[in-house]
């Protein structure tokens, strides 16, 4: 959908009668019943006014088309700005232009395609304009039909009006050079740059039937796209599946089919514990939907999974459009009905209510995902909820579903594929850690590697030696120790400190602490190893978890204040203190599971409580 379109000369006109703005609202009022916020406003008003500078060349077509605001279909993505018409080969094509009013970034080390600016009032971690404007070209040349049959060419840049480059700007850092080859950043004073990249791809005006054959393109995803996908995927020994992955695999893609067949909307729910490959099965799912020109999205709440699996199947690729099929679950708080065919959630137990920076936007995400498919899948485990905002059951999925008049099918994945083949150490672990009841009282036949260590130098000793087989160690703990702002980026600041042993958190200049060569120096939280998978884990237990009287017990209080996982408790405990030690106590319990169930084949505790420390090791002695 497009908020205004016309040509170039009719966009000249109403800049000029200061009207261009106030078309902008109204159409957005008519054709999203949305009401637009005055910074927005202020923002198409000043933007809009560079543009006219920029278009205001005889030698760029009267009749060039013009589009603004234009909101990519089965997504909630918009492109600032569109030219449309043909170059001197009468070639058909599109400039996609990103308007920014930044006048102040700085270069983000260690995250690719990030900056740090100040928008949305505060200083954030954004993309890069270039990327940006790169990616957004990569989604519609790989899911519109026109652009792929028509051959139009889509030529992205962009335009950072308020922004005085400098000699060795952070704009131009090397970690950005291969965006800014494909999609180039004009700046403050670059107009006539600006103008003669666009001339470059617009010479005669099209009377904008370009643009409208873009926003009337049937989705469908590229053949390259479902070649690059399946390429990265074949292979890869990491997804591969077994027994009742295969299983579950083929049914969810059955069902699947059948939507498309009978337009029949579908929610699948697939449980299964911890290693039991959900996350594998999702990503082959991903790849085989899409191969069957299926639009399809493989969605998350953490980052740390979408990440690291992107990673995985990029290998050294830098730059893929296969990044454009991991989303975040927040994104689809004003997406259409059905506009995505097939939506893959992992680690829905994680999913939130609202969405957005200020958990002010949307009304449910679950809601909203079954809504925006015509099938959505559902992988959950329900012992993995570990913050006080997530809303991830079965019953929450089967409510939504039911209202949406969905067909409803339950799964399960039963088969445990980490910790070694074996259920028994998860039942042991949901016993000691007195979270159910289980027969399982000791670890004996239970083929699994798990010590309870007299210090964290040991702890970190034994990761130490595994991770040099193949990088599939890592040390974890829990949030008990504050995150120092000023060293997020630096390993040697230490943020857990217990007598003369110290260690840094996860650095924030990198969203794969999984699979860095070099984290295994640091000590990831529950945040960027939920969902993913080691071999061996060392996990340090703080003072949020405690055996006292005969009893695990769980303190809050103890949690680090940099910890969000937790927000909102003190309010609840005032009103209702056996509400919110209850609470507090499963989301705790809830956190060391879900940490200790991280490695494969083995798991070294160490516990800042001695008391807890003995209790663990005479439950292994039993």
């Amino acid at each position: 959908m497009i908020v205004y379109d016309g040509i170039k000369e009719e966009f000249l006109r109403s800049v000029e009668m200061d009207t261009i703005a106030f078309e902008i609202e109204q159409n957005i009022y008519e054709k999203m019943n949305r009401r637009t916020a005055r910074n927005e406003f202020r923002a198409w008003e000043n933007s809009l006014e560079y543009m006219y500078k920029v278009l205001n060349d005889h030698e760029i077509p009267r009749d060039a088309g013009v589009a603004i605001e234009y909101n990519i279909p089965q997504t909630s993505k918009r492109v600032d700005f569109l030219i449309s018409g043909y170059d001197q080969e009468a070639k058909s094509n599109v400039v996609i232009i990103e308007l920014k009013q930044w006048d102040k970034i700085d270069a983000v080390e260690g995250r690719d395609a990030l900056v740090e600016t100040y928008t949305g009032n505060a200083l954030r971690q954004v993309v890069h304009p270039s990327y940006q404007a790169w990616s957004y070209a990569m989604l519609i040349t790989d899911y519109n039909q026109a652009v792929q049959d028509g051959k139009i060419g889509l030529f992205p840049c962009a335009y950072l009006h308020n922004y005085r480059r400098r000699e060795k700007d952070p704009l131009d850092g090397p970690q950005y050079e291969s965006y800014l080859e494909d999609a180039p950043a004009f700046t403050r004073g670059q107009v006539d740059q600006l103008r003669e990249f666009i001339k470059k791809s617009v010479v005669k005006g099209d009377n904008k039937e370009l643009i409208y054959a873009v926003d009337n393109g049937k989705i469908k995803p590229s053949k390259s796209l479902q070649e690059s996908i399946a390429k990265m995927l074949k292979g890869n020994q990491e997804f591969v599946m077994l027994d009742e992955q295969k299983v579950v695999y083929e049914e969810i893609l059955y069902a699947s089919r059948r939507t498309m067949e009978d337009q029949k909307k579908r929610v699948i729910i697939v449980q299964g514990g911890p290693g039991t490959g959900k996350s594998v099965v999702a990503v082959n799912l991903l790849a085989q939907l899409t191969n069957e020109d299926q639009f399809c999205q493989y969605v998350s709440k953490n980052s740390a999974p979408r990440c690291v699996y992107q990673k995985k199947l990029k290998g050294e690729i830098r730059k893929s459009s296969v990044d454009n099929m991991f989303k975040g679950s927040g994104i689809y708080t004003d997406a259409g009905e059905g506009i995505v065919d097939t939506i893959l959630v992992d680690e829905a137990h994680r999913l939130n209510k609202k969405s957005g920076l200020f958990q002010n936007m949307g009304e449910n995400q679950i809601k909203e995902i079954i809504h925006a498919s015509r099938c959505s899948v559902f992988f959950i485990d329900e012992s993995q909820r570990v913050t006080l905002s997530d809303i991830g059951s079965v019953a929450e999925i089967e409510k939504w579903a039911v209202e949406a008049g969905a067909e409803i099918k339950r799964l399960e994945l039963v088969s445990q594929f980490r910790c070694n083949g074996s259920d028994g150490y998860l039942a042991w672990l949901d016993n000691t850690l007195e979270i159910r009841e289980t027969a399982n009282w000791d670890m004996e036949d239970i083929d699994y590697e798990i010590q309870i260590m007299d210090s964290p130098h040991e702890v970190r000793n034994f990761i130490f030696e595994r991770n040099r087989i193949n990088n599939r160690a890592r040390i974890l703990a829990g949030y008990c120790w504050n995150w120092k702002k000023e060293g997020q980026n630096n390993p040697d600041v230490h943020d857990i400190i217990i007598d003369d042993f110290e260690i840094s958190w996860n650095l924030k200049n990198t969203s794969t602490f999984a699979i860095d060569e070099d984290s295994v120096n640091e000590a990831g939280c529950i945040h960027t190893s939920q969902g993913l998978e080691f071999d061996y884990v060392g996990v340090i237990i703080g003072e949020d978890l405690r055996y006292e009287n005969g009893k695990v017990v769980t303190d809050f209080t103890k949690r680090a204040k940099t910890d969000q996982s937790l927000r909102g408790i003190q309010k609840i405990y005032k009103e209702d203190p056996d509400k919110a030690k209850a609470l507090a106590d499963e989301i705790i319990k809830n956190t060391y599971r879900t940490l200790m169930t991280r490695g494969m084949k083995g798991c070294y505790v160490y516990c800042v409580d001695e008391n807890l420390a003995a209790y663990l090791k005479e439950c292994l002695k039993k």
